[in-house]
C-alpha cells in the first residue's frame, strides 16, 4: 500500500510540476503576444538589421554603402522634383 501511496503523491507532484510549467508558458506567450512587446522587438530586429548594413565586424562605417544609398535618394529626389517641376 505504501507503494502505492508513494506512486500517487509522485503522480500528484508530476502533475502539479506540469501545470507549474504550463502555467510559465502561457504567461510567457501572453506576455510575448501584447502590442508593445512585439513593437519592440520589430524595432530591435531593424536596428540590429541597420547596424549589420552599415557597419562592419570592427564597428566601422561601411561608406560604400552609405554613400550607394545617399545617391539613390538623391537621385530619387531630383527625379521627383523634376516630375514636378513638368506637371506644375
Amino acid at each position: 500500500m505504501s507503494e502505492q501511496g508513494q506512486s500517487v503523491e509522485q503522480l500528484q507532484a508530476e502533475i502539479e510540476a506540469a501545470r507549474s510549467r504550463l502555467s510559465r508558458t502561457i504567461d510567457e506567450l501572453t506576455y510575448r503576444a501584447q502590442p508593445q512587446q512585439i513593437v519592440a522587438r520589430q524595432t530591435e530586429a531593424a536596428k540590429a538589421s541597420l547596424m549589420a548594413a552599415t557597419h562592419d565586424d570592427d564597428g566601422g562605417l561601411r561608406t560604400e554603402r552609405i554613400a550607394a544609398v545617399l545617391a539613390v535618394v538623391a537621385a530619387l529626389a531630383i527625379g521627383l522634383g523634376l516630375l514636378r517641376r513638368r506637371r506644375g
